[in-house]
């Protein structure tokens, strides 16, 4: 444990937009924990989910960091969903929902949310590592449903598919997962094996990009742990 003053002054560079590298080589924080815990982990566990699919953290000029989920208006469960999250995590910061052009962004300002997902960092995510922490692996592990349902909340769908045998139309329920980033996709089937869901991977054009699942066990699990979107 750093005692306070080194953790203020930890986030205050943090808030001038310094790197958790930098800060840490100045300050001697471990950059293998967090500056603050979440207060709910289940809930932060959800929110990870959500903000490697359509998440985003950027500056704010006088300090401090701006966390964004784009959420489409087709959904107004999932984002009543994203906003309970954020308070979940962060009780003490204020959450708003920007509109935008059939969307809206889940939006908190703060100045731990650099410190809360180190996954931060320029650039797309797809065109960088992303790798979890630690501290961050034990709370998907402890919670990793609600991972999952923020990755499939995301960047997911519940769809059904069909299929024709000996002139009969057969309708079938399938989930997908579709993310550009090869270490994204990884922390998701790797997380699906561990709760014993079984998947597929099928690919867009020469690119791997979809997780299946459609095996009829699999698919009743995964509606008892996260249903289509709403």
């Amino acid at each position: 444990m750093y005692d306070l003053a080194t953790r203020k002054h930890a986030l205050r560079l943090l808030g001038d937009g310094r790197s958790l590298n930098s800060v840490s080589k100045e300050t001697g924080l471990n950059q293998s924990q967090p500056c603050t815990s979440p207060t709910d982990r289940a809930a932060y566990s959800y929110l990870l989910g959500l903000y490697l699919g359509d998440g985003c953290i950027s500056s704010h000029p006088k300090g401090g960091h701006y966390l964004r989920i784009a959420c489409a208006d087709a959904w107004p469960g999932l984002i009543e969903e994203c906003r309970a999250a954020i308070l979940a995590v962060r009780p003490a910061d204020r959450v708003y929902v920007l509109q935008r052009q059939g969307c809206v962004n889940v939006t908190s300002y703060g100045r731990h949310w650099t410190c809360l997902f180190p996954q931060h960092g320029p650039g797309k995510k797809h065109e960088r590592r992303i790798v979890l922490e630690g501290w961050q692996q034990e709370i998907v592990d402890a919670h990793p449903w609600e991972f999952l349902r923020g990755l499939l909340h995301s960047d997911g769908c519940r769809v059904t598919n069909w299929t024709v045998r000996n002139g009969k139309r057969y309708e079938y329920p399938r989930y997908f997962f579709t993310n550009k980033s090869d270490d994204i996709r990884k922390l998701c089937t790797d997380t699906l094996a561990k709760v014993g869901v079984r998947w597929t991977v099928l690919a867009r054009g020469s690119d791997p990009l979809n997780v299946s699942i459609a095996r009829k066990d699999c698919v009743a699990l995964m509606d008892a742990h996260i249903g289509p979107k709403y």
